[in-house]
């Protein structure tokens, strides 16, 4: 009997494939890469919102996580020929950054197995943004939809809405999902969308410096949000990147700034040569993070944690970072679709909240895609391993991206921070959302904004 490697098999297997394995839907991954193959996306956007920077920043997300997840391919229309507000990319237009995403432009609405929209005159599910509020409208509702006086990172956040309810459309996992109005503000996610202190300020300052903890899945998506912000001098950001491992071909399926050719590259020195060419600077640390790493005046106050190790965000608080933003994303077929985050200090200490590992449901093991590799050789200590793989969305972690980087720049302008968001994206009407004291105000250093490309 063939061996076989249930470790190569992890490092490539496709997040949202894996998804399919848990639930029993594909008895073996060629199955369920050929479930995802049926999955595709067309997304028909308004010209004149594609002039704004958070009109571009939606549609940019949109295709950059669809591609990851639609695997039947994603096709674009109305894109009208204007340039990047933001030089994400450089200075290029915004059809080629489509292309260079994964999209297809075309010149009409295409069929799909799901349509969505951005913007007043297109078709489809509505992803919307007002100020810092963030939606997700069933076509033909009412809504509130000014993209060209919403922060950037407000569009972010609503292509991670949209694409997640249509996601949930082709899988026909929840009969709401495309049915009902979602809404939620980055600027305070503790109040009804509609308030309207939820729309929020105009930032008058940049964060002038961050720490991120982990590059995969949530580090990617936080970066993702911070190339977007429109800083007057992207060379006067000053930004720590830190991660132990490489890149593996599973990255692909769930991290905004990965692709194949960068299988096997350590992730700190890739994600680094991608905020250099967005104009940040960098320094890398290439360890893990644990207890025993401190920081200095020299370093960023703030942290941005996307780790998913419990041992290391129950140390975030003895570093010595002045303030940490930290997320977590679900990873199994019951919470993939959930996030939450915190900011420390807070309610409760991070040694609170973290004291172990959880472990893999024993009873993957029965569903027919592990026992067909059982059958085909695999050891069960192996599949063990692999059953405790995460399954992960590239749309759940741009959402968290956009609220994660959202808490920094609020924070940097003396904006209201949240201690603790807690949301489901099957059932996001349940958000719970606890704002900080008065106590949590600190100052990171801010920087000038390029103001064309804030508010278009």
């Amino acid at each position: 009997m063939p061996f076989i490697d249930t470790a190569k098999i992890g490092d490539q297997l496709h997040r949202l494939a894996k998804l399919t394995l848990d639930t029993g839907e594909a008895t073996t991954i060629e199955e369920a890469m050929q479930l995802l193959e049926r999955y595709s996306l067309h997304v028909d956007v308004d010209p004149r919102t594609m002039e704004s920077a958070a009109g571009q920043a939606a549609l940019a997300t949109t295709v950059n996580a669809a591609r990851r997840a639609f695997l039947g391919g994603v096709t674009v229309s109305g894109v009208p020929d204007v340039a990047l507000r933001v030089p994400l990319y450089g200075q290029i237009q915004l059809k080629d950054l489509v292309e260079q995403l994964g999209g297809r432009c075309v010149d009409a609405v295409r069929p799909a197995a799901s349509h969505m929209a951005i913007g007043r005159r297109a078709m489809g599910l509505r992803a919307t943004m007002d100020g810092w509020v963030a939606g997700c409208y069933a076509e033909g509702a009412d809504f509130a939809d000014s993209p060209e006086e919403a922060f950037v990172l407000t569009g972010i956040a609503a292509a991670g809405l949209t694409v997640a309810e249509c996601f949930q459309q082709v899988r026909k996992s929840n009969p709401a999902a495309g049915r009902r109005r979602i809404a939620l503000s980055l600027w305070r996610p503790d109040l009804p969308a509609d308030d309207p202190r939820a729309r929020g300020e105009s930032p008058s300052v940049l964060p002038s410096s961050a720490w991120l903890i982990g590059l995969g899945n949530l580090g990617q998506a936080y970066l993702w949000a911070l190339g977007w912000l429109p800083y007057a001098d992207p060379s006067d950001f000053s930004l720590t990147l830190q991660d132990f491992d490489k890149l593996a071909e599973s990255n692909d399926s769930t991290s905004l700034l990965t692709d194949l050719s960068m299988v096997g590259r350590c992730k700190s020195r890739a994600m680094a040569e991608w905020a250099e060419a967005r104009g940040f600077a960098t320094t890398i640390v290439e360890r893990r993070f644990d207890r025993e790493l401190k920081v200095n005046a020299e370093d960023p106050p703030v942290a941005l944690c996307g780790v998913d190790n419990a041992l290391a965000r129950s140390a975030l608080e003895d570093a010595g970072f002045g303030r940490v933003f930290e997320a977590g994303l679900g990873n199994g077929v019951s919470d993939y679709l959930a996030l939450r985050l915190h900011s420390f200090p807070g309610p409760k200490a991070a040694r609170q909240l973290w004291s172990g590992e959880g472990a893999a449901e024993p009873e993957l093991l029965d569903r027919p895609a592990y026992r067909d590799l059982e059958e085909r050789g695999a050891d069960r200590c192996g599949l063990v391993q692999l059953a405790g793989r995460t399954v992960g969305a590239p749309f759940v972690g741009a959402l968290a991206g956009a609220l994660v980087v959202a808490e920094l720049v609020k924070l940097a302008n003396g904006g209201p921070n949240t201690a603790l968001l807690d949301l489901h994206l099957r059932s996001p009407g349940q958000l719970a959302a606890f704002a900080q004291t008065s106590n949590f105000a600190f100052n990171p250093g801010g920087l000038l904004i390029r103001r064309q490309g804030i508010r278009s």
